[in-house]
C-alpha cells in the first residue's frame, strides 16, 4: 500500500465517522447514508489536497478545515450522548477546545467567541451539528485573523545531516525520565557515565565563537559553568504569568509528569522540594560526546528536564542546540550566543540567522528520517552572569511576543 493510498484511506475512515454522527438522530437509513458520504467527501478532498501539496508543505487549508470538522462532529455526538448538553452548550464547549488547542493567547479567547456566534443558528440542531459547526467557524476566522503560522512544515523525511539544528533523539517508549540517557547508551552501543564528573554542557565556548560573539569577553565563572556545569547547584524561582496558569496546570497534570519530561515548577512551594542537577554521557565509538543534562526534584526524583545539548556550527557561527527527547520524536531549541553586557552571556532562540528558533521533529523508527516543524511563535531567551561571586540567570519564554514564563536561576558553586 502507497503512502498516498493509506493517508486517502485513513481520511476515509475518518470522513465516514464524521459523516454518521452528523446523521445520527435521523435514523439508521441517515446515519448510514452520511458515513458513506462522509467518507467520499474527506477522500476525495485528502487526495486532492496530497496531490496538490508540494515537496515541504503541508496540505491546503480548506481540506485542513474540513478534517478538523470531521473530527469535531463525532466528539460533539459523543459529548452530548454523555452529557446531554443542549447543542448550544456543546458548540460553546468544541469552540473553546478548539481554541485552547491553538495555545496562542488570542485564539484561545476566539475559540469559545466562535461558539457563541453559531450558537444561535446550531439551538435546534443536533450536538454532532453543533460541535462541527463551531469548529469550522473558529478555523475560517482564525485563518483570517491570524496571516502568520502557527507552526510550518520545514521538511518531511529529510535525513538527520541535513537538518544540523535538529536533535533527533527520540524516546523508545512513553517515558522519557532520568534514566533516559542510559537507556540511549545501550541502544547506540556507546560508553555511559552517570553523573559524570568535571563536565559542562558544552566542551567549549570556543566552539561558538562568530558573528559578534567573542567567547574571550565572557565573564570566567560564566565560562566556568558552561564548560565544568557539574561544579554547580542550581535554585530556582518560577514566575508564571496568571493567564497561563490554568492551562499549565492541566498540562503538567495530563502530560508532563506522566511523560517525565518538561515538567517545570508550578509555583515556588514545588520549587521548594529543590533541584539535583547531574550531566549523564555517552562515549561513542566515533570519538564523539553525548552530553544529557538532568534536572529532577530532589525530594523523589521525579524528572523537570531531560536535555541533550550539543553544538554545531555554520556559516561562521557556533548554536547550541538543546534537544528535548519525546515518544517517537524531539523538541529543540536551537539557540544563537550573544554577548551580555558585563561580561555575562546570551542565548536567544531570536537570533539573526535563520537556524536559531524551535523545531519539533517526528523520527522515523525504521529510517532515520525527520519530518520537522518549526514553531515560530515560540521565543525564549537565557541570560547567565555573574554577580558578587554567584551566578544568575533569567530563562525567559514567550508566545507571539507574550511572555508566559521567566525562571529565576541561583548558581552557586557546590562545596
Amino acid at each position: 500500500m502507497t503512502k498516498l493510498t493509506e493517508q486517502v484511506s485513513t481520511a476515509a475512515v475518518l470522513g465516514a465517522l464524521g459523516g454518521a454522527a452528523l446523521g445520527a438522530g435521523r435514523g439508521p437509513r441517515a446515519v448510514g447514508l452520511g458515513a458513506l458520504a462522509g467518507a467520499a467527501v474527506l477522500a476525495a478532498s485528502e487526495y486532492v489536497a496530497r496531490r496538490r501539496q508540494r515537496p515541504d508543505e503541508i496540505p491546503a487549508l480548506p481540506h485542513r478545515i474540513l478534517a478538523s470538522g470531521a473530527v469535531a462532529a463525532p466528539l460533539g455526538w459523543a459529548t452530548g450522548a454523555l452529557t446531554r448538553q443542549p447543542p448550544g452548550r456543546i458548540a460553546v464547549v468544541a469552540g473553546a477546545v478548539a481554541g485552547g488547542l491553538g495555545i496562542r493567547p488570542q485564539k484561545v479567547l476566539l475559540g469559545p467567541a466562535a461558539g457563541l456566534a453559531v450558537r444561535p443558528a446550531v439551538a435546534g440542531s443536533t450536538p454532532a451539528r453543533a460541535a462541527a459547526a463551531a469548529v469550522v467557524a473558529y478555523r475560517i476566522a482564525a485563518a483570517a485573523l491570524f496571516r502568520d503560522p502557527q507552526v510550518s512544515l520545514l521538511a518531511e523525511r529529510a535525513a538527520p545531516a541535513d537538518l544540523p539544528f535538529v536533535v533527533p533523539l527520540a524516546a523508545r517508549g512513553r517515558y522519557v525520565g532520568t534514566g533516559f540517557v542510559r537507556d540511549l547508551a545501550t541502544h547506540l552501543g556507546g560508553a555511559y557515565t552517570r553523573d559524570a564528573a568535571e563536565t559542562g554542557i558544552v566542551e567549549s565556548l570556543d566552539e561558538l565563537v562568530g558573528g559578534d560573539f567573542y567567547p574571550a569577553a565572557v565573564d570566567p565563572l560564566v565560562r566556568e559553568f558552561y564548560e565544568h556545569t557539574t561544579r554547580f547547584a542550581l535554585d530556582i524561582v518560577p514566575e508564571w504569568r496568571t493567564w497561563v496558569r490554568p492551562g499549565y496546570l492541566l498540562y503538567q497534570t495530563a502530560l508532563a509528569r506522566p511523560l517525565g519530561q518538561a515538567n517545570v515548577p508550578m509555583n515556588q512551594r514545588q520549587a521548594l522540594r529543590g533541584v539535583v542537577s547531574r550531566i549523564d554521557t555517552i562515549d561513542q565509538a566515533d570519538g564523539t560526546r553525548l552530553r544529557g543534562w538532568i534536572r529532577s526534584y530532589a525530594d523523589d526524583d521525579e524528572p523537570i528536564y531531560v536535555g541533550i545539548y550539543t553544538t554545531y556550527r555554520r556559516d561562521g557561527r557556533g548554536y547550541v542546540s538543546v534537544g528535548f527527547p519525546l515518544p517517537g520524536g524531539s523538541f529543540t531549541a536551537t539557540l544563537e550566543p550573544r554577548l551580555r553586557p558585563g561580561g555575562g552571556l546570551t542565548l536567544t532562540s531570536r537570533g539573526t540567522r535563520a537556524d536559531a528558533g524551535h523545531y519539533l521533529t517526528v523520527v522515523d523508527p525504521d529510517t532515520g528520517e525527520l519530518t520537522t516543524l518549526t514553531a515560530p511563535g515560540f521565543g525564549e531567551e537565557l541570560q547567565v552572569w555573574a554577580d558578587d561571586g554567584e551566578l544568575r540567570a533569567d530563562h525567559a519564554f514567550s508566545l507571539f511576543g507574550l511572555p508566559f514564563l521567566v525562571l529565576r536561576y541561583r548558581i552557586r558553586r557546590k562545596p
